[in-house]
């Protein structure tokens, strides 16, 4: 259930978002209004725009605002080797020029989206991710990804022919484990003869865990050695490698958060990507700007997941779509997990 909390839009502040950003990022903002309202506002994670997945998918969310309201948006770029006190700058700036709602894109943006709201609490601000901050003017747009995962895991498993799969973590913290723990239980309740090999990047996301295409080949090609015939990747931009190797040696990719069989900048990957374990960011954050467009403001935890459809598995590879036995073993464990018959482990 979304829980609702009423609170005042802000009005548009006078100074220059392009100065006020200046050391913050690069900005992008566009106008589709002549009164001067401001609107929806998002901050990417490490990556940014162009990671074919995490942060892309809020972009789309900010379009379809901004199509939608006709009002003006902006969308920030992060920098190398920025702090929190960075991070808290960008969003403060974007809430004091009026923009409403602000969005921080990913957990690293939690103690500066907090202490921004407490700043500003006549804007509404969101922060997509594992986050939980308690605050009457945030909403905390949380997934089960571990459930999408699991169906990722009953994937591999019903795909691999050398009984040996690969997954590819970003960075190695408690988000990026929810998606290997569903992963492997969804291999391992689907086939116990199948071996999952794992991997993270990088320990820290400064050290480019999400932002390294090189470092997910390398890793990726790693596991195929190994007889890994099928790579979930949940790393961000650096997934791209991971597809790029899962291509070159004829084996499957498992994407990541949006469905990366369509992806443009993967297309000549594409036949190569099985499935893609999503998750609806685009849909989080037009609807979070849609309730205080209706001055009703998202707050609190407003969680995704199998059973409201915010998460789940793309069917866009026919290879995928086609195959009825794979299909019917995912459907089965979509409903027991929705049933409460799977649990899903996190961890």
């Amino acid at each position: 259930m979304r829980r609702i909390s009423r609170i005042t839009v802000a009005g548009a502040a006078t100074a220059s978002l392009a100065l006020a950003l200046s050391a913050c990022g690069g900005t992008s903002t566009s106008s589709g209004s002549d009164d001067g309202d401001k609107g929806l506002a998002i901050a990417y994670d490490v990556g940014g725009k162009g990671d074919q997945s995490f942060n892309d998918a809020a972009y789309a969310g900010l379009e379809k605002a901004k199509k939608e309201f006709g009002y003006e948006t902006a969308d920030i770029e992060p920098t190398d080797g920025e702090t929190n006190a960075d991070k808290e700058q960008r969003l403060v700036s974007l809430a004091k020029q009026g923009y409403n709602p602000v969005v921080g894109v990913g957990y690293a943006y939690a103690a500066p989206l907090k202490a921004a709201a407490e700043r500003y609490p006549d804007t509404t601000f969101g922060i997509v991710d594992d986050a939980t901050i308690e605050a009457k003017n945030v909403a905390d747009l949380v997934y089960n990804e571990e459930q999408a995962s699991y169906l990722a895991g009953v994937a591999a498993a019903k795909s691999t022919k050398t009984k040996t799969v690969g997954f590819v973590g970003g960075v190695d913290n408690p988000l990026i484990h929810k998606f290997q723990a569903g992963y492997e239980q969804g291999v391992k309740e689907t086939d116990p003869k199948v071996k999952v090999v794992a991997q993270y990047l990088t320990q820290t996301a400064e050290e480019g865990g999400f932002a390294s295409p090189d470092k997910g080949k390398t890793a990726a090609e790693g596991q195929i050695e190994k007889k890994a015939d099928v790579v979930y990747a949940a790393a961000g931009l650096s997934g791209q490698g991971v597809i790029e190797a899962a291509a070159a040696n004829k084996v499957w990719a498992i994407g990541v958060d949006s469905d990366q069989y369509k992806q443009e900048a993967l297309a000549k990957y594409k036949d190569s990507i099985l499935t893609s374990a999503t998750k609806d960011v685009a849909s989080a954050v037009y609807s979070l700007a849609k309730s205080v467009e209706d001055g009703k403001p998202e707050t609190g935890i407003v969680r995704g997941d199998l059973k409201s459809g915010e998460v789940g598995l793309s069917n866009s590879n026919p290879k995928f779509a086609d195959d009825a036995e794979l299909q019917a073993a995912i459907k089965t464990a979509k409903e027991k997990i929705i049933s409460g018959e799977i649990k899903v482990k996190s961890s």
